[in-house]
């Protein structure tokens, strides 16, 4: 008859045992996981930690990806190719095809942003997913606004951001903001600034005490865009929406239309609004109302494509009404 004190150790010894087969068990599913077979001899523990380590790491990043709403992924913006003809020195093949690219001048097309070759025929069938170097950003101003933004993995343009964080911080308050135009001297100044210097320009009071210095800047830049923020693809959309005159049907072509930016131009129009609604706030103080906004940034924020004199002078007026609801409606819209 076995004693107490050897009951006591297999007592002991029985939770060990048991943790042992359920690591056993453990290794084996994660052998046939991982698409290997185990021969009677275990590899040891050793060897097994870092593989069930990366196993469960792997398979815990699927299972959350698998479990994320689809309002948790990022959207990412879509750009395309800025292709020109090019000669090229020496052999190159065609990043679509994989073929070489024969001839001695004009061989194909080079993308100027993020430097991808491709035969002339091959470049129509290339996907919309040029990531821009930033030595190909030659400046900033005058420069596509989805261009700028991959090129410098921002969710805005940097002249956007820092000319609105200047003008919040000290001159909300300014009477005629953005109607008061700043010395063009020194609003050139600053666009070579950026264009130059990128993020590192200063607009600070110290360099520039005029605000309306600062409001001048980022109005050129809005202008400056090859496509205006307000794309031309959505420009119809918006005028039609600003001609209907019920409330709710209003909105919800104004939704429409919103749905029909890139994703930049989208995000920046909406952290101008928001700005512009901010502005609206003080209006006792700058005395600047959502529609003398909407006369201000109607012709900045959007211009009539390939359009005759006659329609687009009478598409001045939905311009500054397309502004001046997109500022009142500003937390519903976005």
């Amino acid at each position: 008859m076995p004693s107490r004190e050897s009951y006591n150790v297999q007592k002991k010894e029985k939770p060990l045992v048991e943790k042992a087969k359920q690591e056993a068990s453990q290794e084996d599913i994660l052998a046939t996981a991982l698409g290997m077979r185990m021969g009677p001899q275990k590899t040891s523990a050793t060897f097994w930690q870092p593989i069930k380590i990366l196993a469960c790491s792997q398979l815990s990043s699927l299972v959350r990806r698998a479990t994320l709403r689809d309002g948790d992924w990022t959207p990412k913006s879509e750009k395309v190719h800025n292709f020109k003809v090019h000669n090229f020195r020496g052999p190159h093949w065609c990043e679509h095809c994989a073929r070489f690219m024969w001839g001695l001048m004009a061989q194909g097309v080079k993308c100027t942003d993020c430097g991808l070759n491709f035969h002339k025929e091959c470049s129509a069938l290339a996907a919309n997913d040029c990531k821009p170097n930033l030595r190909s950003i030659r400046k900033v101003y005058s420069c596509d606004l989805t261009t700028l933004v991959k090129a410098y993995n921002t969710a805005r343009p940097m002249v956007v951001d820092m000319c609105i964080r200047e003008i919040e911080s000290r001159g909300l308050k300014s009477e005629g903001l953005y109607r008061i135009s700043g010395f063009s001297d020194s609003v050139e100044e600053v666009k070579t600034g950026f264009d130059k210097d990128g993020e590192k320009t200063d607009i600070s009071v110290k360099a520039y005490e005029d605000i309306n210095i600062i409001t001048s800047a980022l109005k050129l830049y809005l202008r400056d865009l090859p496509v205006p923020v307000i794309s031309y693809d959505s420009y119809p959309r918006f005028i039609e929406a600003a001609k209907l005159t019920e409330p709710e049907k209003k909105l919800e072509a104004f939704r429409e239309a919103l749905a029909l930016l890139p994703l930049s131009h989208r995000e920046t129009l909406k952290y101008l609004m928001a700005h512009l609604k901010r502005v609206t706030q003080n209006e006792k103080f700058n005395l600047m109302s959502a529609e003398n906004l909407g006369i201000v940034f109607g012709p900045t924020l959007m211009r009539a494509p390939n359009q005759d004199a006659i329609t687009a002078l009478n598409d001045v007026r939905y311009q500054r009404q397309v502004v001046e609801v997109l500022i009142k409606n500003e937390e519903v819209l976005f």
